[in-house]
């Protein structure tokens, strides 16, 4: 029987395994990290057949009883499990660097210098090195560029999206610490001050006309639009994992919320799945949250 694909992470250790191992994660990946080596079969065996995630498990030289050529006697043992082997690289000087950076003790060589560990684990990885099916030299890489080359390489369609939000509020309420795009609508003329228009909220008809009258709003949505188009492939691109944009109005009832529903019917329509949500839609409207009276 063809079990669900595993993937085990292994490498020079500094070459970016915590790096892959995290980014498989955020991709909806189940990982395990620094198994004993005496369970690695039983995880394998373990894994059924019909996994609706796959499998990542990282392995180094940091893992107790690491034997490198016992862990590719295991794999050539059980062909039928579809385990794969990506080994991490990178060169020498580059590893060095590293390790000088982070100040951190290379595990071969806890009371010499990490060049020495360094050619170590070379020779001791370089059974699973020969075996792997995929070898990656991240000299180059930075920790940005390696994740995208994890996603781009090992995500399935749709699953590194960030999960995307559109929030609405009032600034005389505070801004949300959470927002990582916020926009002011309070350039709009106010319905607060429309009698009639009061006791209602953005999600009513004759609210939303008359927002949509302002001479500046049909420029103003246009922008937006462009600014996201621009924005969010590039916050998936970094890895982000939610973005939040977030409409603000003096009190958070009226125009924030037309305009936060506005952009996220557009988002949709434009291939995007963002949640709505109105922080302050359910606030009393209040004169004194809303400054100067606006001239008609």
């Amino acid at each position: 029987m063809q079990h669900a694909h595993i993937l085990l992470v292994t490498g020079m250790s500094g070459a970016g395994k915590s790096t892959v191992l995290k980014t498989l994660e955020d991709s909806g990946w189940d990982i395990v990290d620094n198994l004993p080596l005496r369970l690695l079969g039983q995880l394998i065996a373990a894994t059924p057949a019909d996994a609706e995630r796959p499998l990542a498990v990282g392995i180094g030289t940091r893992t107790r009883d690491f034997d490198a050529e016992q862990i590719v006697a295991a794999i050539r043992a059980r062909p039928d499990f579809g385990v794969s082997v990506l080994f991490l690289d990178s060169s020498q000087a580059e590893l060095e660097r590293r390790y000088n950076e982070t100040r951190r003790r290379h595990p071969l060589a806890l009371d010499r210098t990490a060049a020495d560990g360094i050619e170590s684990e070379r020779e001791v990885l370089e059974p699973l090195r020969a075996f792997a099916n995929r070898l990656l030299d991240t000299t180059n890489f930075s920790r940005a560029d390696l994740a995208q080359w994890t996603r781009d390489t090992f995500a399935e369609p749709g699953s590194s999206e960030p999960v995307l939000s559109v929030l609405s509020f009032g600034f005389a309420r505070g801004v949300p610490r959470n927002a990582d795009i916020v926009l002011d609508m309070r350039f709009l003329r106010n319905p607060h001050w429309d009698p009639v228009l009061r006791p209602g909220t953005g999600l009513d008809a004759d609210v939303a006309a008359y927002v949509r009258a302002d001479p500046a709003y049909d420029a103003a949505i246009a922008s937006f639009e462009t600014m996201l188009l621009t924005l969010l492939p590039r916050y998936q691109a970094e890895g982000k994992s939610y973005v939040t944009i977030a409409f603000g109005c003096t009190g958070g009832r009226h125009r924030s919320v037309h305009v936060a529903e506005r952009m996220g019917a557009w988002l949709r329509g434009n291939g995007f799945s963002p949640t709505i949500h109105h922080r302050d839609l359910g606030s009393a409207p209040q004169d004194s949250l809303e400054g100067a009276r606006q001239a008609p």
